[in-house]
């Protein structure tokens, strides 16, 4: 499917009111800044038949094979039949309450046991419709591996599905909604991040005491998370630097000039855990200037995080890690990389980092507007992380995105007031970061470095982000209480 078709459906779909923004009283009691209603699809003909038409199209682009067809009751039945009778597939229908005479059957139509039948659902947040369709047609015999979906709320039904083995496929989610609603005008970018922080805050999904969202956190303090078994060692050594220093502030030193690099770490090295560094902005870069931030380092008790976001091949960036200019590994604790190229990645960043004690973090999610690393992305990051956790130890991430305590997440964009720069960075409170959204660092740059206190700023922001993370603590204490 081609993004302009998307885009078109987006608009449609609120142009007629089926996707609204604004307060809303959910069946579950939350309020929610959006609301979908797609039921009144069913007046307008040709949209139904868009969207139909759309959603056999993204079973088909996903190769998926099957025999029948079964709507989920009582939205998707319109949409079923419609795929139904122009593709001519046979149809099943799924009743939500057996009759009480007759058949007395749940599911209405000619069924084979053994054939493979595609669901068909409107929204999906929990995946719990879905399943439950599933599992009425599965006890008839069939075989049920994928459904379709048009809108993904992108709140945890896709990974609760596929830990059924049921694979979901969507023609719009969440994130793709708000990014073409923001670039049509529909809504701002406060809005946006109101409905983006509500999706991550309301994630339904959980598995093996792992989970995408922070609802009800166990949370524990960081010198007790520096102290479990699991926990790698950078992110042991840098939560106890955090509880011994009281900070949770990273400055982000996006400087040209060594000697403005060091001035920073002499003035800040007190009030920070981590010093993050872009090295290859330097204009007069030299091997002594890494020494000496290594000694002042030391000195004030802070991890040097070099923010080269490797993103290649195995052997090139082991080659990058290790050699050329920089010589990254010889003085960075920690880097970070994409998961986008695969395993390859942290091999052989691993290949070099693991036997000198240093440490990666992947980036699952970024501050930037637009980004694509969101939903499924980020929780095959997390199934990579912890497929590698000798060497992985935490995230860049927008919020928390695992319960596993020896996981550590630091978020960029944080300045104290919320919104953004018109180069589609996108703030966030320190308070909203570490007590709302669940995250360990705050990363701040511009907040700090562009002060004409630049010492008076971080210590608002450490302030700020430590009384964050004692609210958070205090709260916890209050739940077992």
């Amino acid at each position: 499917m081609d993004d302009a078709s998307i885009e078109s459906l987006i608009l449609k779909l609120q142009n007629i009111h089926a996707v609204k923004f604004g307060t809303f009283k959910l069946k579950s009691g939350l309020i929610s800044p959006i609301y979908f209603d797609l039921r009144v699809i069913v007046s307008y003909p040709a949209l139904m038949n868009e969207v139909a038409h759309l959603l056999h199209k993204r079973a088909e682009e996903a190769g998926v094979k099957f025999d029948c067809v079964c709507g989920v009751p009582y939205t998707a039945l319109p949409l079923a039949t419609i795929i139904c009778s122009t593709k001519e597939y046979p149809m099943l229908i799924r009743r939500k309450e057996a009759k009480d005479y007759g058949t007395k059957r749940l599911i209405e139509g000619r069924i084979h046991p053994g054939q493979k039948c595609l669901i068909v659902e409107d929204v999906v947040t929990s995946g719990s419709s879905v399943l439950e369709t599933a599992e009425v047609l599965e006890k008839k015999g069939l075989k049920i591996t994928d459904a379709v979906v048009l809108m993904d709320r992108e709140q945890g039904g896709s990974s609760m599905l596929a830990d059924k083995g049921i694979t979901l496929h969507s023609v719009i989610s969440v994130s793709k909604l708000l990014e073409v609603s923001v670039k049509a005008g529909r809504i701002d970018l406060a809005t946006s991040q109101d409905v983006q922080r509500f999706i991550e805050e309301n994630n339904t999904y959980k598995e093996n005491g792992s989970s995408f969202a922070i609802k009800s956190p166990k949370m524990l303090s960081y010198g007790t998370r520096a102290g479990l078994p699991d926990t790698h060692p950078v992110a042991s050594q840098l939560l106890k630097i955090m509880e011994e220093k009281k900070t949770n502030l990273c400055v982000s030193a996006d400087v040209t000039s060594s000697i403005e690099l060091l001035e920073i770490a002499v003035m800040l090295g007190p009030v920070i855990c981590v010093l993050k560094t872009h090295v290859d902005i330097l204009e007069d870069f030299t091997s002594d200037v890494v020494s000496k931030l290594k000694e002042l380092a030391i000195k004030h008790n802070f991890l040097i995080f070099e923010d080269r976001k490797f993103a290649d091949i195995g052997n090139t960036v082991k080659h990058q890690y290790e050699g050329g200019l920089y010589q990254i590994s010889s003085w960075a604790h920690i880097i970070n990389a994409h998961a986008l190229p695969g395993q390859g990645v942290l091999q052989g960043l691993c290949a070099v980092g693991k036997a000198l004690g240093h440490g990666c973090l992947l980036i699952a999610q970024m501050s930037s507007q637009g980004s694509l690393a969101t939903g499924d992305y980020t929780q095959a990051v997390v199934k990579m992380a912890e497929d590698n956790s000798d060497f992985v130890f935490g995230f860049i991430s927008g919020s928390k995105i695992i319960e596993k305590p020896g996981f550590v997440h630091m978020t960029p964009g944080v300045q104290m007031q919320t919104g953004g720069d018109g180069l589609g960075q996108q703030y966030s409170s320190p308070e909203d970061v570490i007590y709302c959204k669940g995250s360990d660092i705050i990363i701040v740059g511009r907040g700090i470095l562009a002060s004409p206190d630049r010492l008076k700023a971080a210590e608002e922001y450490r302030k700020a982000g430590w009384e964050a993370y004692l609210k958070r603590l205090a709260g916890e204490l209050m739940k077992l209480s």
